[in-house]
């Protein structure tokens, strides 16, 4: 085999080879402000980025249920969502929007979002996420 013919087939293998998407490990977010979880999100997901919930992912943080597809999103034993209403009834809105509708039913069956926190967690978060 000529030199040129390494040379293209290396790069044909390399091309073919699967690229892995780098995986985000979330844990200990409190949330913050919905806009700024909102432009992380976006971003993290355009770069197509796998999740993995390692523990607590609260308020603005749970927001990436709407971002991700599930397939990109994994859950330990330790993961938990807490879910809560927004500060103003504006940003409330904004979460009931981009909330998956299965999250939605979820939260409507456990009181909808009220200023007190509602958790997911194991067991129950095994319905909406694949275990890590």
């Amino acid at each position: 085999m000529k030199f040129w013919q390494v040379v293209v087939a290396l790069v044909v293998m390399i091309a073919a080879s699967p690229a892995r998407a780098q995986t985000i490990d979330i844990g200990g977010d409190h949330g913050g402000f919905v806009y700024l979880y909102q432009q992380k999100w976006e971003k993290l997901a355009a770069q197509k980025v796998n999740i993995r919930i390692v523990g607590l992912c609260a308020s603005a943080c749970t927001l990436l249920t709407g971002y991700f597809p599930r397939k990109d999103i994994c859950v330990t034993p330790d993961a938990a969502l807490g879910f809560h209403a927004g500060t103003f009834p504006f940003v409330t809105d904004t979460l009931l929007r981009i909330y998956p509708q299965d999250i939605l039913k979820w939260i409507d069956a456990h009181g909808g979002l009220t200023f007190q926190l509602i958790w997911m967690q194991r067991p129950e978060i095994y319905k909406f996420f694949h275990k890590c």
